[in-house]
C-alpha cells in the first residue's frame, strides 16, 4: 500500500529539510486536527513559538501544500495477499519491508489488477475476536455452546433494541449516525439490518437515496417503477440502489451496458477510490437510457446515485456478512450484557467508545461492575458468579496504566498460591518493580491490603528496590495518620489510571456548581419539547466530522444521567475553535432538535468549563 504524505507528516518533514527547530514544528503538527479542515490558525501558530508574518513560516506552509497527497513510502497493505501458481518473484518486484522477514510487493491493488493477478484480503475486525470471546464465556458461565451459525435468529426483543439504537458496543450500528437512523428506518428483520449497514455510508448519502427510502418506507412517497426490468433490479430496495450490484444491473437492464462495461463501472465505484473516473460513463449512462425510453429526470438523478457510490458504497454481499455481525453482536449484548462487555474490554483497542462509556453502559443495564483489585482480577477481565448465580464483571488489570504486562502476570501466578498478606509481601512475591507498584496503588488495585489509596501509597514508598535476594526480617511501623482520600480525589485517581471509575461520575461532583449556570443534565434534555432553547454541559467523549456532512461537526458529550448529541455548524466552530477544540468539559447553548427519538442539540455557543474537572483528565475518541 502506498503511503502519502498527509498534512502533519509533510510539516514535520518540511521543517526539518527547512532546518526549523524540531520542537517547534512538532508543536505546531499538533495544533492541526483533521477536523477543522487542518487548519492553522494564527493564534495556534503563536502559541507554537511562530510568527504568523514570518517568510520562512510562509514558505514551510507552500512545501507542506505540495506535499501532501505525495507518496512518502510503501508499507504492508493490512490483510492484502497475493496468490500466484509460481514463485511470486518472477512476477512482481518484491523489497523488504522495514519489520524483519517481512517483504511488500512494490505495486498498488490496481496494478495487480490491470495484470490479471489474484489478490485477496483478509478483512481483520476487532468484533470477531469480541465474539469469539463471548461465545467462549457463554460455554464457560452457561454450559451453552453458541456459534455465529446457531445464534438464535430473528428474536423479537434484539430488534426492539435495535429500534431504540440501544446499540453502545454493537458492531457497525453504533456511531452517531447509526444511532439517529435506527429509530427511524426501525430494523425488523435481518434484511432490514443489511440495509441499515448499507445505507448509512458516504455513498447513499451523497447520492440523495436515504431520505427517499426513509420516505417510501414509511409510506410518505408511493414507490413507483419506469419500467418492469428496473422493477426487477429495486423492488428488494423500494425503487432506490442502495448496492453496488444493483448499479451495474440498472446499467445493464436500464442503459444497455454488456456484462463487461458493467463491470468496468463497478471498478470506478470502487471502495475508498476518490480520483473521479465515472464521468467517463456519463454520456454513455444517458443515451442508453434515453435510446431505451427512459426519462431524462430518471437518467440524471441514477447517474447522481452512482457518483455517490465513488464516495464508498457497499457490495450487497459485504452489507450481509457486517448485518450478520451486528446481529451477533446485539444478540450477546442483550441477553449476555456483562459477557459482553467483559469481551469488548477484552477486545480493546477497538469500537465507537473507549472503556469508560462500555462500563457504564452496562451498569445501566444491570451489570455489577466489580473494581480492579490484586487480590482478585486476572490479566484480562473476567467473570464472577453472584449469589443469585448470575454473572458480574471482575475489571482485569491489563485497564491499569503503566502496569506492564509481564508484572501483571506474575501477580496472577504468585497470587495462585496464597493470598497476598500486604504491598510487601506482593512486591516481593510478584518481583515488582516501583514502577508496578505505583501503577497498581494509583489505580486503587490495593486497597483491600492498605484501606485506601493514599495508605497503598505510602506503603509502596516503604518497599525497598531492588528487593532483597533473601527474605529480610519484616519492620511493622505503626499505621500512619493519613486522611482518607475525598470522593473527588478517588474519581481523579480512577481517571488518571484507568480512564473509567465505579464511582460517582464526575459531573455528579459538580452538579450543584452546574444548576447554578442553569445546565440541563442529559436527561432533563429527553423530557423538552422540539426547538426548546437549552443549556447544558458534559464530558467530550467523541468527535467526529464525516466527509459526507459539509464540514458538520458531531460531538457526544455524557454527564452523569446519560449522552447528548451535539451539531456544530462550519461557522460556529470556526467562531468559537479554542473551546471546540480545547474543552475537556464543554458548555453548549443551542436549541433542541428532536424527531420521535432522535434527538440533538443545535450549538449556537460554546464555553469551556474544563478548569473545574481540577486534576481529572479524560480524552475523547475522534473519528472521520
Amino acid at each position: 500500500t502506498l503511503i502519502t504524505y498527509q498534512p502533519r507528516s509533510a510539516l514535520r518533514d518540511a521543517g526539518k529539510a527547512l532546518g526549523l527547530d524540531l520542537l517547534q514544528v512538532e508543536r505546531l503538527a499538533r495544533t492541526m486536527h483533521w477536523w477543522d479542515g487542518h487548519r492553522i490558525a494564527d493564534e495556534r501558530i503563536r502559541e507554537a513559538g511562530f510568527d504568523p508574518a514570518n517568510p520562512l513560516l510562509t514558505r514551510l506552509l507552500e512545501r507542506v501544500r505540495e506535499l501532501l497527497g505525495f507518496p512518502r513510502h510503501l508499507s504492508q497493505h493490512v490483510g492484502g495477499f497475493v496468490i500466484s501458481r509460481g514463485p511470486l518473484e518472477e512476477l512482481v518486484p518484491i523489497e523488504n519491508a522495514a519489520m524483519p522477514e517481512r517483504t511488500v510487493i512494490q505495486w498498488d491493488k490496481d496494478d495487480l489488477d490491470a495484470l490479471g493477478l489474484l489478490k485477496v484480503d483478509v478483512l481483520a475486525l476487532g468484533m470477531l475476536t469480541a465474539l469469539r470471546l463471548s461465545f467462549d464465556y457463554v460455554r464457560d458461565f452457561r454450559g451453552r455452546e453458541l456459534t455465529l451459525a446457531t445464534l438464535p435468529q430473528d428474536d423479537p426483543a434484539v430488534y426492539e433494541m435495535i429500534q431504540h439504537a440501544d446499540t453502545v458496543g454493537v458492531f457497525q450500528i453504533e456511531s452517531r449516525a447509526q444511532m439517529a437512523m435506527l429509530p427511524r428506518l426501525k430494523p425488523g428483520n435481518f434484511y432490514d439490518l443489511v440495509i441499515e449497514v448499507a445505507i448509512v455510508r458516504p455513498g447513499p448519502i451523497q447520492g440523495d437515496m436515504v431520505h427517499p427510502y426513509l420516505r417510501r418506507r414509511n409510506g410518505e412517497e408511493p414507490v413507483d417503477y419506469p419500467s418492469a426490468e428496473v422493477e426487477r433490479v429495486l423492488k428488494r430496495t423500494l425503487g432506490v440502489p442502495i448496492f453496488q450490484e444493483q448499479v451495474m444491473q440498472l446499467a445493464m437492464v436500464a442503459a444497455g451496458f454488456t456484462p463487461g462495461e458493467a463491470d468496468a463501472l463497478r471498478r470506478s465505484m470502487a471502495a475508498w477510490k476518490r480520483r473521479g473516473g465515472l464521468e467517463q460513463f456519463e454520456e454513455r449512462l444517458m443515451s442508453g437510457m434515453s435510446a431505451r425510453g427512459y426519462s431524462e429526470e430518471f437518467a440524471k438523478r441514477i447517474f447522481r446515485q452512482i457518483q455517490g457510490f465513488g464516495e464508498y458504497g457497499f457490495p450487497e454481499s459485504h452489507a450481509s456478512s457486517f448485518a450478520l455481525l451486528a446481529y451477533a453482536s446485539a444478540w450477546v449484548k442483550r441477553h449476555e450484557p456483562a459477557i459482553f462487555t467483559c469481551a469488548l474490554l477484552n477486545s480493546q483497542p477497538m469500537g465507537f467508545y473507549a472503556p469508560a462509556q462500555l462500563v457504564r453502559d452496562a451498569r445501566d443495564h444491570g451489570v455489577e461492575v466489580r473494581p480492579v483489585d490484586v487480590l482478585m482480577s486476572e490479566r484480562d477481565c473476567t467473570l464472577e458468579r453472584r449469589t443469585d448465580g448470575e454473572p458480574a464483571l471482575r475489571l482485569g488489570l491489563r485497564l491499569v496504566k503503566g502496569l506492564s504486562e509481564a508484572g501483571a502476570k506474575r501477580v496472577v501466578a504468585a497470587r495462585s498460591h496464597s493470598p497476598f498478606e500486604s504491598v510487601q509481601d506482593l512486591a516481593r512475591r510478584a518481583e515488582l518493580d516501583k514502577r508496578d507498584l505505583h501503577a497498581l496503588a494509583d489505580a486503587g488495585a490495593c486497597v483491600r491490603l492498605t484501606g485506601n489509596r493514599h495508605r497503598a501509597a505510602w506503603e509502596v514508598l516503604g518497599v525497598e528496590a531492588p528487593l532483597p535476594v533473601f527474605p529480610q526480617i519484616e519492620v511493622v511501623e505503626g499505621i500512619p495518620l493519613l486522611p482518607a482520600p475525598t470522593e473527588g480525589q478517588n474519581v481523579a485517581a480512577d481517571y488518571r489510571s484507568l480512564s473509567l471509575t465505579l464511582g460517582r461520575h464526575p459531573l455528579a461532583l459538580l452538579r450543584e456548581r452546574l444548576r447554578e449556570r442553569d445546565l440541563l443534565t442529559a436527561r432533563e434534555l429527553k423530557a423538552l419539547p422540539h426547538g426548546t432553547p437549552v443549556r447544558t454541559a458534559g464530558l467530550v467523549i467523541t468527535r467526529q466530522r464525516p466527509s459526507s456532512a459539509s464540514g458538520v461537526i458531531f460531538v457526544t458529550i455524557e454527564d452523569e444521567t446519560g449522552h447528548s448529541n451535539l451539531i456544530v455548524w462550519p461557522a460556529v466552530a470556526e467562531a468559537q475553535r479554542r473551546y471546540f477544540l480545547d474543552a475537556r468539559l464543554l458548555e453548549v447553548h443551542g436549541e433542541l432538535q428532536r424527531q420521535g427519538e432522535v434527538m440533538h442539540v443545535i450549538a449556537a455557543q460554546l464555553g469551556d468549563l474544563s478548569r473545574w474537572l481540577g486534576t481529572l483528565t479524560t480524552r475523547s475518541r475522534d473519528f472521520r
